[in-house]
């Protein structure tokens, strides 16, 4: 059986979970701290949080929101949205994040990924990518889909994750919110060309679209998913499909969610050589989290 991630996806733009088709026309639908928990009590894995325009309107991210959601979640979290440096990636993990993903701004500081990944450890840092075919190449984007780097796709997350990336997120703005499908060609050809999870997101509207993914890539042993709010089913509803067609997820009590964002955790701590644990994770993993630290001699310091 092939083991796998659901990882939904919550958009952010001014406080507010927002949906669109081909990264256009936002429309709010759900406040990100209510919709976390309700993923994250439905049986997701993971959750990925992305702050939209930050890039684009040069800012930095939602911390506040970002803290409501780590403090209601017992999973682990990815966030995005205006990380361009190191004290961005601090910011967020500070904040409670578990994983860092950057996109605008490894762009037009190519170096950040590498830098993050020495102080971090490679665990924490995802490359998102955010592509679109132009005259039949794939193209990266920026500022949230908005402008064409010109730089190839593949080739830009080759690079990338020889800097350190650990896992890589493929936004395809061909099928963002159609509810086609996913963009199958494209994940191939990402897959194809790097060893790290790459995590596919866009073009999902029903649990049909999962399986159908999971059963065309031949390397699908290290591609997971992303559920936009697009989808029309459920967490639970496309986890039993997935199931009755012998794909399975990994282990999803919350003894184990909790162990996996501690390892996180840990890693991070282990790599940058400095306590990076925020206050806000659920107590049951804090306590446990203290006590690894204490077996592995890691030093560990609480911000507020």
């Amino acid at each position: 059986m092939i083991t796998k991630r659901i990882i939904p996806c919550l958009d952010v733009r001014n406080g507010r979970v927002v949906k669109g088709t081909n990264f256009q026309g936002l429309r709010d639908v759900n406040n990100p701290v209510e919709l976390g928990k309700f993923y994250s009590d439905c049986g997701a894995d993971e959750l990925v949080f992305y702050d939209i325009t930050a890039s684009a309107e040069g800012r930095a991210l939602f911390t506040d929101i970002l803290t409501e959601v780590a403090r209601t979640i017992f999973i682990p979290l990815t966030v995005g949205g205006g990380i361009n440096s190191l004290a961005d990636f601090d910011r967020v993990l500070k904040c409670g994040a578990d994983k860092v993903s950057v996109n605008s701004g490894a762009i037009r500081n190519p170096t950040l990924v590498g830098e993050a990944a020495k102080r971090y450890g490679d665990q924490c840092v995802v490359l998102s990518a955010d592509i679109k075919r132009v005259d039949g190449v794939f193209h990266v984007f920026a500022k949230g889909g908005r402008e064409d780097t010109g730089m190839e796709a593949i080739e830009w997350i080759r690079r990338c994750v020889g800097d350190g990336a650990g896992e890589v997120v493929v936004n395809s703005i061909d099928t963002d919110g159609v509810k086609g499908g996913f963009d199958i060609e494209m994940l191939r050809a990402v897959s194809d060309a790097v060893e790290v999870p790459v995590i596919a997101s866009g073009g999902a509207g029903c649990a049909q679209d999962f399986v159908k993914l999971f059963q065309a890539l031949p390397k699908g042993d290290k591609l997971d998913t992303v559920i936009q709010k697009s989808v029309e089913c459920g967490v639970s509803a496309i986890t039993t499909f997935m199931s009755e067609r012998c794909i399975v997820r990994e282990k999803g009590d919350e003894e184990n969610k909790l162990r996996r964002r501690n390892k996180i955790a840990l890693e991070a701590a282990k790599q940058s050589g400095r306590g990076i644990i925020p206050e806000v994770l659920p107590t049951l993993s804090f306590d446990k989290m203290l006590r690894e630290a204490a077996e592995a001699d890691i030093k560990l310091f609480c911000y507020e």
